[in-house]
């Protein structure tokens, strides 16, 4: 440190700005502030910069003037600005340049909703206000392209060749780009085609732009050159849309001091490294504040605790961040922040709405908490703003916060403490309208009180944040038993010692500074300096030269940056990594070496990769796929200048016993404690505190519970070794808490198993596209859990365990593991395979519980590669058939007889047998894991509860799940029989074939039950539009979830209060033999129309998945294309946008290019193809591909006769075409189903259809709509959830 100056680390964050500084003499100053208090000062920051050294130089800084730096060695900040501008958006006015043909291509995205079960559909608004399409166009040669083009070929930045086939338009794009400046519009986000390999034209745009005056242009290829348009283009969205508002906060920052430019001012990146405040930009700046909490204490708990891996806890008002540390930060490339998805190294923080602020709610006989947030305002009840009951009047009420150890800022003169009454009394009606359930139940059931009440609140927020921790840690191999939870945050110490025990773990650390660590960690952090740029090699040994050569280069340019930054080499280090996949894999690693992977003379002078590549994708996936090439996709380089900033100092040693400051009630569990509270700054080390007990500190409060120990550490931190407790025996009566707590033990179980399902599957469908559901059973083979939900998969494999059970009966035995994939045992369509797994219990002869997962095979045999033809007839020529097959008997995998039954489809005339075996029996193997990892979790939860209480709580989620449906329908039945006179409810609806689905629905409004009735529905059709009675009942499950409005269990318990009647051989029951490949695909859609539209709840989506193939004996690819979603009573339908039963995501546009013989001409919505009307349907889609060489192509499609409708006087959208277009100029209409031999250069052009809009056009009602949606997510609440177990359920939902 420079003698006698100052050093300040600041966290400035949403609420709060927290400040840690070390003043010459080594005393260091711990400071909070408001971040936004206009009426006392401009800036939170530098207001604590002067209030410290005000006080410490004893000489007066006046606010109004500049400060003075020369007592200021460095500053160093991480901010919220960024994310802030991004969550409200309010950044900076920009436009988007793009590549010709792709308009919309950010605004349709990956083209999947993020709720499936919210029918108004609200995605996060694109960032840019003005687009300009540059005709331009690059494309990758290719060796195997037939197209006889005659155009440039210039060398891309990888080694490969890149065909110029038009140049930039430079008069057409100055002409735009005026138009933009006479608009105001002064920055600018560069994106085309394959600009990561090829940087020229959007460099050529950027120097353009900039000699017209726009003043930040954001090119994709400097901002991120990674491959993948669409997340690339968003990151240089962001970096354009955030960079000018971070470059204002920062020249007003530096306008509160003088001669700043002598003291060392650095910001925290996402990546957890600092930068020079000058090269401080958008895209980097997203995870400013929480990356030095992980810095923090990753350099304090992990080194202190002899290297155990760490889990950080960082519990705020709002959120929670999860993340992990076990010597080595661990990044993520891509993570979706605010809705838009930043393609950036970023730390891999998870946050999740659960926080101190998160709202409490009783529904349907269940204990929740949030996602609502009471927010800063009106915040908490004890707030004395008029607010919402949270966790944090819970913890009050509970004793657990201390008023008069709280801050006294609250009040009309913000100057009393928190209002303990207010909660109370706020308690009192919840605890009414709890008691009132429990009494309806059973008469005989003890009222709950406040306290246990309140209590149950925080065992089920307790529960919630459980689950993330849970995802981090085993998604990627580990035990969660085995990390040390490192709580900071100022909620997380209340909360630490329940959530350590409920996970197994044994030790919590909060480091004296829990309630600043990020600030601290701030101090801690290094500056690091990265370049990267994209590669194309394989990883073999011809290649190392050539990658020893660009890692040697980029080190060069890491350490040059450095050193210009005032680093000594000595203090320089640098670490290469590359991107590695295996090829024909999507799952791309980034790769280092270390000490652990050094350099051998067959390897790259910079260590063995591969051995690093595949010791991580074993850790991870469970398995290596021996013989298959690994490609190069990145090669990166991290340099890091060490700070060597040494700031821990030991406190005084205890000399005897610590003695409290008071003493307090608290409730723990079930009864009131006599709890000491403790002054951390009084207590000395060596202190031993034995709970319960409270610990306060001027940021946070630390509840020691009852069994646990806190340890004072030499340097002043709290250690808690956490003690088992008296277990408390949970009976079969309901509980309202336990049936909560249940319902995430439950779930909880059932992402487990697909966890090892993804990490242990091999191929893209599962591994890649999530393709997959998990699921776990009763004893009646009734659905208890099924998550993530994948809504053609809902309440169908309850159809297909329920059959293995009346046909196979006591056959089934302990070591059994059953397929399935036939219609008539519920099956939904072939490639999607049902793995059955019966769980035993020592005692009991019967199976206990089943567990079951259905994962989607890319290829099963049958007459069309894919097992997905347009015109099949029968099921046979569909694939191979599994009614009841013992994939496992007695413990022994019957691969052989799999194998035959697999290959059994090439007896058909024109079929095949499987053409993936190797995968198909890899995936099989993945499912029967997964279900035995459901088996171990469901035996450890009767361990600790009891077989009895574990089946009753099975049955209480179930009778959850029937009450909210049985009193939706109570509620429709009364409206509609107000309205009409009648509870009757009917519609019908066409297939394209002119088959009619017919509905009748009688309601009685005393029960809450229902009859669905599906007769008059067309007979059975010769071809493949049959839909077996699974996937009916899977829509209604779907239908009936949206229309409850809010979380319920998905389960039996859905089905319960519904009759569905379906007559056999209809176009809904067909018979065995019967295809039904498009019913899957196509028909569930069209049920979710007729569903819909009898209940009158929104006009009808595009009714169709729009399935598209094309390949050849070489190369096969699938797809399938969003359209416009319906609108509803208050809202617009959302445009090129995935509706109902599916919700998969496509393939971006490079990357198709790159491996098919495709050109992507068009990707852009169909503008006007929705409805009009007072709220009107979204547009469909246009998107066209030219071949490059002889493939075969097919569709199988709908709504390209009958339209999509509309409701209440509303028009329906347009209907879909297929159009195919020849080399000669020829346009021929393909029809809505059909298989064609298409050539080089021939176009295919598809039109997906619109929405249906809602209500007739009367004005201006749709503006007014359009504001309210717009002011009811403006504060960004919506879009609190990140990190990659965030983004896992959100690829999940999307699979």
């Amino acid at each position: 440190m420079v003698q006698g100056k100052f050093q300040f680390a600041i966290d400035r964050g949403g609420t709060f700005t927290d400040i840690w500084a070390r003043c010459p003499n080594g005393k260091v100053i711990v400071m909070k502030l408001l971040s936004e208090d206009p009426s006392n000062y401009p800036d939170a920051p530098r207001e604590g910069i002067r209030r410290i050294l005000e006080k410490e130089l004893k000489q007066p800084f006046p606010a109004s003037q500049p400060l003075a730096t020369s007592t200021i060695d460095w500053i160093r900040m991480g901010t919220t600005v960024a994310t802030n501008a991004l969550l409200e958006r309010k950044g900076e006015r920009m436009a988007l340049v793009i590549t010709k043909g792709f308009r919309d291509l950010l605004h349709i995205g990956n083209q999947s909703r993020p709720k499936i079960f919210d029918l108004e559909i609200v995605m996060p608004e694109v960032l840019y206000e003005e687009v300009v399409e540059v005709e331009e166009r690059v494309v990758l040669k290719k060796s195997n392209c037939m197209l006889k083009t005659q155009c440039p070929v210039e060398k891309a930045s990888t080694g490969e060749e890149v065909e110029i086939w038009e140049k930039v338009n430079t008069t057409k794009l100055r002409e735009d780009l005026e138009r933009l400046l006479a608009k105001g519009i002064r920055c600018l986000a560069v994106t085309l085609m394959h600009s990561y390999i090829y940087p020229g034209h959007e460099e050529e745009i950027g120097r353009l732009a900039e000699s017209m005056g726009f003043t930040h242009v954001s090119l994709s290829s400097s901002t991120m050159p990674m491959a993948r348009i669409v997340p690339r283009g968003y990151t240089a969205c962001a970096d354009a849309y955030l960079t000018p508002c971070i470059k204002r906060y920062l020249g007003s920052f530096v306008s509160g001091f003088t001669d700043i430019q002598d003291v060392k001012v650095q910001f925290m990146q996402s990546d957890g490294g600092l930068t020079p405040m000058n090269k401080f930009i958008g895209s980097r700046a997203i995870l400013s504040g929480p990356a030095g909490g992980v810095v923090g204490y990753a350099m304090t708990t992990y080194e202190k605790e002899a290297g155990l891996p760490v889990i950080g806890f960082d519990m705020g008002g709002t959120s929670t961040d999860v993340s992990r540390y076990a010597g080595q930060f661990e990044h993520v490339f891509e993570m979706t922040t605010a809705g838009i998805m930043i393609q950036a190294p970023q730390l891999d923080v998870n946050t999740v709405a659960a926080g101190g602020g998160s709202r409490l709610f009783f529904r349907g006989g269940m204990f929740v908490v949030g996602p609502e947030s009471a927010g800063a305002h009106p915040g908490p009840v004890c707030y004395r703003k008029g607010g919402y009951l949270t966790v944090t009047d819970a913890n009050l009420v509970l004793g657990r916060l201390i008023p008069e150890y709280f801050p006294h800022i609250f009040g009309e003169n913000e100057n009393e403490p928190l209002d303990v009454s207010a909660s109370r009394k706020a308690f009192q009606l919840l605890v009414d309208e709890v008691n009132k359930f429990v009494t309806s139940q059973d008469e005989c059931q003890p009222l709950m009180s406040l306290e246990q009440v309140a209590m149950g609140f925080i065992k089920v927020a307790n529960e919630s944040m459980c689950r993330p921790i849970r995802a981090l840690t085993q998604a990627k191999g580990y035990d969660t038993s085995v990390h040390v939870l490192a709580c900071f945050g100022g909620a997380g110490g209340q909360h630490a010692c329940a959530i350590a025990k409920a996970l197994g773990m044994k030790t919590v650390f909060l480091h004296k500074y829990a309630g600043i660590l990020s600030a601290y960690g701030i101090a801690l952090a290094d500056v690091v300096h990265e370049q990267q740029e994209p590669c194309s090699v394989k990883y073999v040994s011809e290649s190392f030269s050539y990658l020893d050569e660009r890692i040697a280069y980029l080190t060069d340019q890491c350490v040059q940056e450095l050193m210009s930054q005032g680093f000594h080499r000595d203090d320089i280090s640098t670490e290469p990594y590359l991107h590695l996949r295996y090829e024909g894999t999507d799952c791309a690693l980034m790769c280092c070496t270390g000490s652990e992977f050094p350099a051998t003379g067959a390897t790259s002078k910079y260590g063995d990769f591969e051995k690093a590549f595949l010791q991580r994708y074993k850790l991870e996936f469970g398995f290596v796929i021996s013989g298959r090439p690994i490609l190069v996709d990145n090669v990166r380089v991290r340099g890091v200048g060490r700070s060597c900033v040494d700031l821990e100092q030991d406190i005084g040693k205890a000399t005897s016993s610590p003695v409290p400051e008071a003493k307090r009630e608290v409730f723990f569990d079930d009864s009131y404690h006599s709890t000491n509270l403790f002054n951390l700054e009084s207590l000395l080390a060596g202190h031993v505190i034995p709970g319960p007990a409270i610990i306060i500190d001027k940021n946070s409060t630390i509840v020691i519970e009852p069994f646990c120990e806190a340890t004072i550490t030499k340097s002043g931190d709290v250690k808690i070794k956490i003690g088992s407790g008296i277990v408390r025996k949970v009976g079969k009566e309901l509980d309202a808490i336990q049936l909560s707590i249940f319902s995430h033990r439950f779930m909880s179980t059932a992402e487990q198993m697909g966890r090892v399902l993804q990490r242990t599957s091999i191929s893209t469908n599962i591994k890649e596209r999530l393709d997959f559901s998990c699921a776990m059973f009763g004893p009646d083979g009734g659905l208890v859990a099924n998550a993530p939900h994948i809504p053609v998969h809902l309440g169908a494999m309850q159809e297909t365990v329920q059959y293995q059970m009346n046909s196979l009966g006591d056959a089934i035995t302990e070591g059994d593991v059953i397929l399935s994939n036939h219609p008539m045992a519920g099956g939904s369509h072939l490639p999607d395979l049902t793995v059955i797994t019966p769980v035993f219990w020592p005692g009991e002869q019967k199976p206990v519980f089943f567990v079951a997962n259905r994962g989607h095979h890319a290829d099963i045999g049958g007459i069309t590669p894919g097992s997905m033809p347009p015109h099949s007839k029968s099921i046979f020529e569909e694939g191979a058939v599994f009614k009841s097959f013992f994939l496992v008997k007695n413990g022994i995998f019957q691969e052989q007889d799999v194998t035959d039954a697999l290959m059994s489809p090439a007896q058909y005339r024109g079929c095949s047998g499987t053409r993936n075996l190797h995968d198909n029996l890899s995936d099989l193997r993945a499912q029967v894991a997964a279900n035995h990892k459901g088996i171990l979790l469901i035996q450890e939860l009767i361990r600790e509860y009891s077989l009895e209480v574990v089946q009753a709580y099975m049955d209480h989620i179930q009778a959850s799940a029937e009450t909210a449906v049985r009193e939706m329908l109570k509620e429709i039945a009364v409206n509609t029989k107000g309205a009409t006179g009648s509870a009757h409810l009917s519609a019908a609806d066409f297939m394209d074939d002119g088959s009619v689905i017919q509905l009748d629905i009688d309601i009685d409004e005393n029960t809450g039950t229902a009859v669905f009735d599906f007769s008059g529905t067309t007979p059975e059709v010769y071809g493949n539009l049959n839909a077996p009675r699974a996937v009916t009942l899977s829509a209604i499950i779907y239908c009936l979830r949206c229309m409850v409005g809010h979380d319920v269990p998905l389960n039996q318990g859905c089905l319960k209060p519904v009759q569905v009647l379906i007559p056999n051989g209809c176009l809904l029951n067909p018979s065995d033999s019967a295809a039904v490949v498009g019913g899957n695909v196509l028909t569930s859609q069209r049920i979710v129309d007729v569903v819909l539209k009898a209940f009158q709840v929104c006009a009808a989506s595009q009714g169709c998945m729009n399935n598209v193939t094309f390949g050849d004996e070489s190369v096969g690819y699938y797809e399938t294309v969003a359209g416009g979603a319906g609108a509803g009573p208050t809202w617009s339908g959302r445009s090129g946008i995935h509706s109902h039963m599916t919700n998969t995501r496509i393939t971006d546009p490079e990357i198709l290019e790159k491996r098919y013989p495709v050109i992507v001409k068009t990707f852009c919505l169909n503008r006007g193809s929705g409805g009009k009307g007072m709220f009107c349907g979204g547009d469909g889609v246009i998107r066209e591909m030219l071949f490059r060489k002889d493939l075969t192509l097919s569709v199988l499609t709908e709504r390209r006769v009958h339209e999509p409708y509309g409701l209440n006087g509303g028009s329906p959208g347009h209907r879909g075409l297929n159009l195919l277009i020849r080399k000669d100029g020829r346009m021929i209409n393909l029809g809505a189903k059909a298989s064609v031999d298409v050539k080089p250069g021939e176009i295919f052009r598809l039109l997906t259809p619109g929405g249906g809009a809602y209500g007739n056009d009367s004005g201006d009602k749709q503006d007014v709509d359009s504001k309210r949606r717009t002011s009811k997510f403006a504060d960004g609440s919506h879009l609190t959830a990140k990190g990659s177990v965030f983004d896992y359920s959100l690829r999940q939902e999307s699979a």
